[in-house]
Formats: structure tokens, C-alpha cells, sequence
């Protein structure tokens, strides 16, 4: 009895992928993945124009003998992979979109691609992680492939374009993929997500059930003013005057307004546009920004006040003012019962103590809309050099943005676990 309690528990100890005696399978790509990382990451392409990158994918999940749609979303790769035994249907999902940064480390696989970005030429850069998130389920993907005859039910891999959003007056994303019907044929039960993060150590592993992640929102202010001479600005009306007043008035309603102690919110203008000459005080001016919510209660008043606030200081300055907001991701949420039951799959593969309940935050995803639509899941995989000082890391959307290549492993351990956990979860 004895021996049979011990063999019981020895068991339950080992993660799934390891009962199911994949680990040499997972231990030898390690270093295929690594080397798709640095194509990937030395050819990157923006959101909707992810061309190279979706045949890349598209090519290996063919050679796996994995099922594969393209042009999914405009860009996007599926691959359906049924397991050797009925079951349930997990989605496995990587975002493949870089973004308009110039990259300036000194990796040996540095971006050196430049684009045009909404008439402008610009460096293109995998500055979120994207090309890490692509070659995690790759090599996730080629691990289930050789073992399907171990899986019991239909895993999913949504390869997805356009996350950082789409060009403007194009769909794309999340949300386009749902819109097309990602989630059905077979449809999905459960849908699981990461995002490597720069800042996490790697071998660590962050989530936070519920509102995870931030719903974002663009917002355009459009300013009216009075052209007249740089010289004598009271006989017109200045609207990059108004403009930083409005600035200012906005942070007065997150400082103010908000009750920050239930949930964080942030209004940050990202981009301010008027005049042409040194001494022309504009007709005109624009501010472009975003909004970060975590609680669509706050997310309505802040919007309503923007708009009532916008419109006051202008008129207080004989200008006039409008505030347009799109309607952007969602909050991220983590559904609550599934992330219970998959922690123990994390700590299975990281550790105990590697495994760590974090606050929300401000940062957005759209998986957020798949979220909506089927039980989800999104965690933080660690990134960070494990020699880095706790002040050192490169944050994301930046020209220095830099991820470890020792981290993506664990990566592949964890979407491999999880999925087949699920799958074989009563």
C-alpha cells in the first residue's frame, strides 16, 4: 500500500507533458525555437502586413501535418490539430504583429527594417515580444504534433495579426478573427495566452485572475481656434494655448475624479499637432492619446468628463473643442475557475515559488476580446536576463527592448502543459 501511495504522489508530481513522456521532445527544441526567434525578430512586418511571417508559420504547422487556414483576419494562421482520442477543444494563441520603433541594441539579430507607417518611412521593430510569442507556439505546436496520439481532444493555435491595432480605416486583431469565426469549427472551450515581459525575471511566471489587464481606448481632441500674427496673439485665439490646458485639466479628472483605490486609471496624450511657421498662431490644433481602464464603470464618467471638460476650457479660452473615442480592447479578464484550475499546471513546470499573483495593470490586449466570447486565461512569462540588476530591464515599445532567449523554454513548457491539462480536466 505503501508503495502504491508513493508512486501515486510521485506521479501527481509530475507535470502532464511529463507524464505523457514528452520530455525529450521538449528538452531537444529548445534550440529551434531560439533560432525562429531570431529570424522572426530580424524580420519583422506591422500589424496587417505580417505577410513572410504567416508563411513562415503557415509552412511549419504544414509540415507538422497540422491542419492550416490562412489570410484568417487579413494575415492570421490557424492550425487545427486533433488528438487520437474524442475530447474538448483548447486554443493556444501568439500575436505576430512588430511595431513602427527603430531598433538601437547591439543584438547580433537586430531589426534593421524600415516600413512606411501612416506616410512615414520608419524602423520597424519586434518591440513587444511579439517574435517570442510566435516561436513559443511554434515549437508548442511541433511539440503536440509528434505526440497527438497523447491528446485527448483538439487543440487550436490562433496565430494572430494586428494585435498592436490595426491600420487606421482597416479591422484587424482579435476581435477581426472573432468576427471571422475563429472560435467555432470546431469551436473552442477554453482559450489560453502569455505575453513575455521584460521586466519579470526569467523561470517566473505573473497572473492575476479577474481584470488582468486594462481596457484601452484612442482618443482624438479637435481644437478650434482664431489664426493671427505670432506677434499678437490677442487678436486671435490660440488653440496650442488651449491645448496644453486641456492637457492639464484631463489629469485632474484621473487625480481628482477617479477613485484610484478601487481600480487604476490613466489619460495619457501621445501626440500633440498644430502650426507650421514659428511666428503663426494656428487655426487648429489636435491631441491624440489614450485612455486605460480597469473597471467599465470608471471607464463611462471618465469618458463624459473628457468630453463636458474638453468642451469648458475651450470655451473659458473662446475656443472650441471636441473629444472622439474609439472604443479599443477590452478589459482583459481572467476567468476566475480557470485560472484556478490552471495554476497547479504553471507551478508544475516553474515551481511553487515561481509561480506569483500580481496587481493589475495598465498595459492592454487584445485577448480580450476572445476573452468575451470563451473562457480565457493570459499570464506573464518572464523575460528579464536572470543577471540583470532589479533596476536593469528594457521596457517594452522602446528602441532598446531586449528579452533574454533563456526564458522561452519555460514558455513552451507552460502552453504545452496547460493545453494538455485542460484537455485531459474532466
Amino acid at each position: 500500500m505503501k508503495k502504491i501511495l508513493a508512486l501515486a504522489l510521485c506521479t501527481a508530481s509530475l507535470s502532464m507533458y511529463a507524464q505523457h513522456g514528452l520530455e525529450k521532445d521538449i528538452a531537444a527544441i529548445e534550440s529551434k525555437v531560439i533560432e525562429w526567434r531570431h529570424d522572426i525578430h530580424q524580420n519583422p512586418e506591422l500589424s496587417n502586413r505580417e505577410f513572410k511571417t504567416a508563411e513562415k508559420i503557415a509552412e511549419h504547422l504544414e509540415s507538422l501535418g497540422i491542419e492550416v487556414q490562412t489570410g484568417v483576419a487579413h494575415t492570421g494562421v490557424v492550425g487545427i490539430l486533433k488528438g487520437n482520442k474524442p475530447g474538448k477543444v483548447v486554443a493556444l494563441r501568439a500575436d505576430i504583429d512588430a511595431l513602427p520603433v527603430t531598433e538601437r541594441n547591439d543584438l547580433p539579430f537586430k531589426s534593421e527594417v524600415k516600413s512606411d507607417y501612416l506616410g512615414q518611412e520608419v524602423g520597424v521593430m519586434h518591440a513587444c515580444g511579439h517574435d517570442t510569442h510566435i516561436a513559443i507556439l511554434m515549437g508548442t505546436a511541433e511539440i503536440l504534433a509528434k505526440n497527438k496520439d497523447k491528446i485527448r481532444g483538439t487543440v487550436k493555435f490562433i496565430f494572430q495579426p494586428a494585435e498592436e491595432g490595426a491600420p487606421p480605416g482597416e479591422e484587424g486583431g482579435a476581435e477581426l478573427m472573432v468576427k471571422e469565426g475563429v472560435l467555432d469549427n470546431p469551436k473552442v472551450d477554453a482559450i489560453y495566452g502569455l505575453h513575455i515581459g521584460s521586466y519579470l525575471p526569467v523561470g517566473q511566471i505573473a497572473y492575476k485572475p479577474r481584470g488582468a489587464m486594462a481596457a484601452a481606448q484612442r482618443f482624438v481632441v479637435s481644437i478650434k481656434g482664431k489664426q493671427s500674427h505670432g506677434s499678437a496673439p490677442w487678436s486671435g485665439v490660440d488653440p496650442i494655448y488651449v491645448a496644453a490646458k486641456i492637457i492639464d485639466g484631463f489629469q485632474s479628472i484621473i487625480s481628482r475624479e477617479m477613485e484610484l483605490t478601487k481600480e487604476a486609471a490613466v489619460i495619457t496624450v501621445g501626440k500633440i499637432s498644430g502650426g507650421v511657421r514659428n511666428n503663426i498662431i494656428p487655426e487648429s490644433a489636435e491631441l491624440v492619446g489614450t485612455i486605460r481602464t480597469l473597471d467599465y464603470d470608471m471607464q463611462e464618467k471618465l469618458n463624459a468628463r473628457m468630453k463636458e471638460m474638453a468642451a469648458n476650457i475651450a470655451k473659458a479660452y473662446r475656443a472650441e473643442a471636441t473629444v472622439d473615442i474609439a472604443k479599443g480592447t477590452l478589459i482583459t479578464y481572467n476567468d476566475p475557475a480557470l485560472t484556478e484550475a490552471s495554476i497547479g499546471s504553471l507551478k508544475e513546470v516553474a515551481g511553487d515559488e515561481n509561480v506569483n499573483l500580481v496587481n493589475a495593470t495598465t498595459g492592454a490586449e487584445d485577448f480580450s476580446f476572445y476573452q468575451k466570447e470563451v473562457p480565457g486565461f493570459f499570464f506573464i512569462l518572464g523575460g528579464k536576463d536572470p543577471n540583470a540588476g532589479p533596476d536593469e530591464h528594457y521596457p517594452h515599445h522602446t528602441p532598446d527592448f531586449k528579452i533574454d532567449d533563456s526564458g522561452m523554454l519555460l514558455g513552451v513548457k507552460a502552453m504545452t502543459n496547460i493545453a494538455l491539462d485542460f484537455l485531459d480536466r474532466k
